[in-house]
């Protein structure tokens, strides 16, 4: 009786057979996308797979419980692969217990991940993994093959390919960076990528539009609260609405609902009036990925950033853009229920401990105050006090006084510069800075031109670039010459149309102070204990060199 027993049970231990639950993972990198071999995409990593599946026959069960694909993700974090990250609950919920792939390079790109994985993860959860090509791995059938030392050197293999393509890619980014070319996935909002050009940019009259209202608004003296409360109310969209509502663009942020419409916010706004894009040039490079293995974006230094001008059509010009910094530097708020901004919010400070000065309303009397008097300690500063009808009037007499001070030089350079003396000696400077900046102008109308060449498809992106490369090579050059003569010029003389003199010339008949006088001419004004007041204008570097140039040329005259 014993033998038979014996003899049932060798024959029943030999019959048993396994169920394998499988999960088919296939993984297509961005690489793989771009590449010509087909045995790369899904539907053969697929195929494959199965057809492998179909060979077996050890009289075991083989179920497909469940097919993870991830494409166009990278294999060096296992963090940011949404299907790897459900393979594994499944796994850990017991609706798994086989895992293949089509190779190693498919489930990992990183070395220490794989090692984890192999020999720890994965055995803690009794899972049989397969890999069919490059190291041929079964740790159920030939579990002595996970042990073997080809299996951490293809690991290492796989890693340093990632680790060269990224190389490789950063490269190609970064010489498309440095020649203006855009290489973003989306273009910023108020332009379109180019049809024809995937790195060239063209204006989005729509969008841009709203562009050109923020700064209208900011310039008008609208804080950008109020700017966001205004945009909202008039059911502008915002970029990203934009994007995905207007453009059709799969265009997601993870940090919003995707149920709801997002709306305006003040970083929106901020963003905007901050951005360089919008005149015209092409700033790249503001974020980065900190390594191909570490998929965190971390901010770059201004220094760092890729900056190349005039690459594309400007929505805000130059001047404006340039007027909107200086204010946005400023410390700019306004009041309750207000939505512009008071004269002089911004321009004060306190003249001994340099805070901004606060603003108060007693009995429909406007006052300005310390802030640190205010906020901090009354032994820390004094008041300060000054009237707002008291400053604006002391503001306004010290802009009219500087516009006199700009005619009265004008007409003193004048009559300088008339001096036979000074006219022997500026003549030939004068005649080749005035070649040189006629050249200048004729390479400019020839950029234009070929840039509406261009635009009229009547030559390609790729003769438009060369075109212009030689044109800003030959700009370059003549720039320096004119910097050159203009330096030497300047050492012999001052046009009447100096900056300063010019800016402040267009005031002569000022009777009111407005905030846009104060953007165009002040840069500070300081209040001091005693009452009275200090107003720094800009341009002092150009009103000093016009005072020591009138005081050398007037004492040699009179000499």
């Amino acid at each position: 009786m014993a033998r038979k027993s014996r003899a049932v049970i060798t024959e029943q231990k030999q019959t048993r057979f396994r169920v394998w639950r499988i999960a088919i993972y296939i993984r297509l990198s961005r690489e793989d996308s771009r590449s010509y071999d087909e045995s790369e995409s899904v539907t053969n990593q697929r195929a494959i797979i199965e057809q492998h599946i179909a060979s077996f026959s050890d009289g075991d069960e083989y179920i497909i419980v469940r097919e993870y694909v991830d494409d166009g993700i990278s294999g060096t974090t296992d963090d940011e692969r949404d299907s790897f990250q459900e393979m594994l609950t499944d796994i850990k919920n017991g609706r798994v217990n086989c895992v293949i792939v089509k190779d190693l390079a498919r489930s990992f790109r990183n070395y220490s991940d794989q090692g984890y994985y192999l020999d720890d993860w994965f055995p803690r959860y009794n899972v049989r993994f397969i890999s069919l090509f490059h190291q041929p791995l079964d740790s159920y059938k030939e579990p002595r093959n996970m042990r073997s030392i080809a299996v951490p050197i293809q690991g290492v293999m796989n890693e340093n390919h990632c680790a060269e393509t990224s190389d490789k890619v950063r490269e190609v980014f970064d010489m498309k960076r440095r020649n203006g070319e855009h290489i973003g996935s989306f273009a910023p909002f108020g332009y379109l990528k180019h049809p024809e050009d995937n790195n060239a940019l063209v204006i989005d009259e729509p969008a841009a539009a709203v562009v050109r209202d923020i700064f209208n608004m900011f310039l008008d003296g609208m804080s950008k609260n109020a700017i966001v409360h205004t945009l909202n109310e008039h059911g502008v969209l915002c970029p990203s609405a934009y994007k995905r509502e207007v453009q059709k663009l799969k265009y997601t942020q993870p940090s919003l609902d995707p149920t709801k419409t997002p709306l305006w916010t003040s970083t929106s706004v901020a963003g905007i009036l901050n951005n360089r894009m919008y005149c015209g040039d092409m700033v790249q490079g503001r974020w980065r990925v900190k390594s191909y293995k570490v998929h965190v974006q971390e901010r770059v230094p201004e220094d760092e950033w890729y900056i190349v001008e005039n690459t594309h059509e400007p929505i805000i010009d130059r001047a404006t853009f340039e007027k909107v910094q200086t204010l946005l530097k400023k410390d700019t708020r306004t009041g309750p229920q207000q939505k512009k901004l008071y004269l002089f919010s911004g321009f004060l400070r306190c003249a001994d401990c340099g805070k901004a000065m606060a603003r108060s309303q007693v009995k429909g009397t406007v006052y300005y105050f310390c802030r640190t008097y205010k906020d901090q300690s009354k032994t820390a500063c004094t008041k300060h006090s000054i009237k707002h009808n008291r400053l604006e009037a002391a503001v306004l007499y010290a802009v009219q006084q500087q516009v006199y001070l700009a005619v009265h030089y004008s007409n003193t350079i004048a009559n300088i510069n008339k001096a036979p003396l000074m006219k022997s000696q500026s003549a030939k400077l004068a005649n080749a800075l005035e070649q040189k900046q006629r050249e200048l102008v004729k390479i400019a109308r020839y950029k234009q031109a070929v840039w509406q060449d261009w635009k009229d498809g009547e030559i390609s992106h790729i003769e438009y670039r060369h075109m212009k490369e030689d044109y800003d090579r030959q700009t370059a050059e003549l720039q320096q010459i004119v910097e050159t003569l203009e330096k030497a010029e300047l050492e012999k003389g001052i046009d009447t149309e100096n900056p300063f003199l010019a800016t402040f010339r267009q005031y002569q008949n000022i009777e009111k102070l407005t905030r846009d006088i104060l953007i165009e001419l002040v840069e500070c004004i300081k209040i001091h204990e005693n009452g009275n007041i200090s107003v720094k204008f800009r341009f002092a570097d150009e009103l000093r060199r016009i005072i020591e140039f009138i005081e050398v040329n007037t004492h040699e005259n009179t000499v």
